[in-house]
């Protein structure tokens, strides 16, 4: 299991990406725009079933796409694809619940946020103010070092904290202080430049039980999940079956890896969701429903990171000049993209039931064709 970086834009022609798109690709419910782009993700992305879930003014809409059946000649020549499915996958319904990595981290943030609003932190309170002597890495001169990180940089990924999942792979149960610990065992990246390490939300998890009194999960439970009654929404702790409904997840090889031990992520990525649960979050938290104004503004400051990320969430710039933010996930045989635009009124979230999609290209032309529709009408 990995957890992913937020991936860069990648210009991709639109129109050559809908032209793509063949009514024999796959089995799906086609309506029009993105809808009719999402077989691509499983014939170019490799995905053995991909679905969305798009909320505007307009209305929902929901689409699923699933690989075609193989026949026996062709499931004969992937014998030694131990675990590939030998039939066509069952299509991901608009309920099921699935792992959602990354998106984790959106809920982590806004969690902080209220609390500083509440004055019970500040982003400029240093990690050893809050967990003294946990973050020390070897040597003086290092910098990742706890008397010198403060919360904006974890939250901003311009602490400097190397990645504890480039040792444990993002398959290795681990607790908390055992993340950071390995961590501090690599070397430190520099201070104040973004690098996307999960570290930093682990320790924010850390600073939440501390705070509070309550672990993450329980202070996520109350402020955001029950008001907004996110019904699939849940931190499994060391649970690793999901909760009914659910389908199957597949790792890039192929195999079957539905149980999964969740503790390998943490803070950083434990969540489990659905996709109208996601769509209800990032509208609410981008409409103003979770934050004061003043927060909000800091979670979409990106000066931190130089452009690259807010507190939680990050922004894409698309072709068309339109700024969409949001997050992606990614946790072993689980990928999932969200993206809003700033007010929280028009919100997209894709998924797939693998690692990832083996095509970066189809990501930022989804996004495209979802929220940029007056550049499909160029001639």
């Amino acid at each position: 299991m990995t957890l992913r970086k937020p991936m860069a834009h990648l210009a991709v022609p639109v129109a050559l990406f809908l032209l793509a798109v063949t009514p024999t690709a796959s089995r799906a419910q086609v309506v029009a725009g993105t809808d009719a782009a999402l077989p691509l993700l499983v014939t170019r992305g490799h995905a053995p079933a991909a679905a969305l879930l798009a909320d505007d003014p307009s209305g929902t809409r929901y689409a699923h796409a699933e690989a075609e059946a193989q026949d026996e000649d062709e499931g004969a020549a992937e014998v030694g694809r131990e675990g590939t499915p030998e039939q066509r996958p069952e299509p991901l319904r608009r309920a099921d619940r699935f792992r959602a990595g990354s998106i984790t981290k959106t809920f982590i943030a806004t969690v902080v946020l209220q609390l500083a609003a509440e004055h019970r932190l500040s982003l400029s309170d240093s990690v050893e103010d809050h967990l003294p002597g946990l973050v020390r890495g070897e040597g003086a001169a290092r910098a990742d070092d706890g008397r010198r990180i403060t919360l904006r940089a974890l939250l901003t990924h311009t602490s400097g904290l190397a990645d504890f999942t480039a040792v444990t792979g993002g398959t290795t149960p681990v607790t908390p202080r055992q993340a950071v610990r390995l961590a501090l065992a690599l070397p430190p990246a520099v201070p104040g430049r973004f690098f996307y390490s999960n570290t930093n939300y682990v320790l924010l998890g850390l600073v939440i039980e501390r705070v509070t009194g309550n672990s993450y999960a329980t202070e996520a439970e109350r402020r955001v999940i029950a008001p907004l009654r996110l019904t699939g929404t849940s931190f499994p702790g060391a649970r690793s079956s999901l909760p009914e409904p659910h389908g199957r997840a597949y790792s890039a090889d192929g195999s079957d890896v539905t149980d999964l031990d969740p503790r390998a992520a943490g803070a950083a990525g434990e969540l489990v969701t659905t996709l109208p649960d996601v769509n209800r979050f990032y509208g609410a938290l981008l409409g103003g429903r979770l934050l004061p104004p003043r927060q909000l503004r800091e979670m979409l400051d990106t000066g931190t990171a130089h452009g690259a990320y807010g507190m939680g969430l990050y922004p894409v710039r698309l072709r068309c000049g339109t700024t969409v933010w949001g997050h992606n996930g990614r946790i072993s045989g689980s990928y999932v993209r969200t993206a809003a635009t700033v007010d929280g009124r028009h919100v997209l979230t894709y998924r797939v039931n693998t690692d990832a999609p083996e095509d970066p290209d189809l990501e930022p032309a989804l996004l495209t064709v979802e929220f940029c529709p007056r550049i499909l009408k160029r001639p």
